[in-house]
Parts: structure tokens; C-alpha cells; sequence
């Protein structure tokens, strides 16, 4: 059986890892092991982040709505509980979007969730 060389595909697969761990500083961006490393734990945080970035939007949905809620006397508890009342169904983004960019459409929803 003949002998097989691996050279080249080790050095197309290192050039691979390389490329994707370039911006990062020192020896993980020109060495393979430490490179290999850094993607590794970059590829395992950007995991995580795509469910904490959910998280973190749902909250800061939240907090709008609550201090547009305030502005009409009512508290995010309760203006939530208002529209699960009167059987509103808009999300939470759509509410803080409108909670942001239109006041008088927020406010009448308000009123509808204080008259339930």
C-alpha cells in the first residue's frame, strides 16, 4: 500500500483556522493551537449570545412599555393584565415600537387596557 502525505490538507486545514481567528491579537491569530482555542470559545459565546440576545430584547421591551404605561397611570403589570383582559393580542416588540414612535396610538391602547 502506498504512503500517504498529509501535508497538504494539515496545511490547507491550519490556513482554514487561521483565516477565520484573523483580528484577534498575538499568538491567537498566528498559532495554531491557541487559534483553534479562541475560535472554539468564540463559536460557544456566540451560542450563548443568541439566547441571552433574547433575553436582553425582552427586557428591554419591557422597560419601555412600563415607562410609557406610567405616562397613562397604569403600570406594566397592570397594563399587561389590562389587554389580557379586553383579549388585545399584540406582542410585547410591537409595544414598545409603538410605545416609542407612536404616543397617541400607545395612549388609546392604554385606555383600553385601564377600561378592562
Amino acid at each position: 500500500m502506498a504512503r500517504v502525505k498529509r501535508g497538504v490538507a494539515a496545511h490547507k486545514r491550519h490556513k482554514r483556522l487561521l483565516n477565520a481567528a484573523e483580528g484577534r491579537k498575538g499568538t491567537k491569530s498566528r498559532l495554531i493551537k491557541p487559534a483553534r482555542e479562541a475560535l472554539l470559545h468564540a463559536l460557544a459565546y456566540a451560542t450563548r449570545d443568541r439566547k441571552q440576545r433574547k433575553r436582553q430584547m425582552r427586557e428591554l421591551w419591557i422597560v419601555r412599555i412600563n415607562a410609557a404605561a406610567r405616562q397613562h397611570g397604569l403600570t406594566y403589570g397592570q397594563f399587561i393584565n389590562g389587554l389580557k383582559k379586553a383579549e388585545v393580542g399584540i406582542d410585547r416588540k410591537i409595544l414598545a415600537d409603538l410605545a416609542i414612535r407612536d404616543a397617541a396610538v400607545f395612549g388609546q391602547i392604554a385606555e383600553l387596557a385601564k377600561s378592562a
